[in-house]
């Protein structure tokens, strides 16, 4: 029998949504790149250190992320990171695109002040600021991995617009430009990466989404305990993608038959991914025929998944 074609606006929906799904576990690995512009205050440059500590011992320790898949750019420069400049924010962005793989996460953290004037956009940076067009631009080679973009700068909001692509998660501090004053958001969503309270449904993983949640969460809780108006509304791309990308290790059932069903799911996903790393190179109509096929393949697993119990 003949398998029904997939209408091409479902394909490609579909196709958004799966080509994040990283590779197997044993093969994904996390990159982090950390960004901290010019702090304008001691208070603020002692916030954006701390909020680079815990993130690189959170990477190290949880993630397994190895020293050469961690940049840490700063302000100052020192011993162990270099200055935030716009030249070595590109040179950190090339860097990262020549280790990653079809399938890893890559998490991009920008701490600072900025402001919003759509594509020219931009978080302060010691010399010539960086725009979101720029940092557009320096993410298209990492097409073909889970790639999380997150802006907690003042008057972030309109990096969204700019820089959401299909497999992509893009979070900001502010829901728009006009949100001008001292954002929050970075000192609690770094909280959630280090604790476990954000972690939701207690699984031992930790996805962007409940780090999201968690970090609007105790940002409304705080304004609301100072009898504040609150003045950041946080913002994410795409919360389905945000939903399947986790830090770390993934989940395993105890079932052996979900966990194998699982796994095959995986290695379907996980050639989705290099698929797509090839695409270019591609006639169009063999794209989308593989591509099909991989999709009716995962497809079919997901629902032996569920009718088996798994993915609850």
């Amino acid at each position: 029998m003949r398998a029904r074609r997939i209408p091409m606006r479902t394909l490609a929906a579909l196709c958004g949504l799966l080509a994040v799904v990283a590779a197997p576990a044993q093969a994904q690995r996390t990159h982090v790149l950390f960004v901290s512009g010019l702090s304008g205050a001691p208070q603020f440059k002692t916030q954006f250190t701390q909020a680079a500590n815990t993130l690189r011992e959170v990477a190290r320790t949880r993630w397994g992320v190895s020293d050469s898949s961690l940049l840490v750019l700063t302000e100052d420069s020192s011993s162990t990171t270099r200055r935030s400049t716009r030249e070595n924010v590109a040179d950190a962005f090339l860097r990262l695109s020549r280790r990653v793989q079809p399938g890893d996460v890559l998490l991009v953290l920008l701490a600072g002040h900025g402001s919003g004037e759509g594509p020219g956009s931009k978080v302060n940076l010691p010399g010539p600021d960086a725009t979101a067009s720029e940092y557009a631009a320096w993410l298209q080679p990492f097409a073909a991995q889970q790639v999380v973009f997150i802006n907690t700068a003042t008057g972030s909001g309109d990096f969204v617009p700019v820089l959401t692509a299909p497999g992509r998660v893009v979070i900001t501090a502010t829901k728009s430009a006009f949100e001008k004053n001292e954002s929050e958001f970075l000192r609690h969503f770094v909280r959630g990466l280090e604790g476990g309270d954000a972690d939701a449904d207690k699984d031992g993983r930790l996805s962007v989404l409940e780090a999201f949640r968690f970090a609007r969460r105790e940002v409304q809780q705080s304004y609301e305990r100072g009898k504040r108006l609150l003045t950041e509304h946080a913002l994410v791309s795409d919360s389905l993608i945000a939903g399947r990308i986790t830090f770390g290790q993934r989940a395993t059932a105890a079932d052996p038959r979900i966990a194998q069903l699982m796994a095959e799911r995986q290695a379907l996903e996980s050639q989705v991914a290099a698929l797509r790393g090839r695409k270019a190179s591609m006639e169009a109509a063999a794209y989308e025929a593989e591509l099909e096929r991989l999709l009716l393949a995962i497809a079919e697993k997901s629902a032996a998944i569920k009718a088996a119990g798994g993915d609850k």
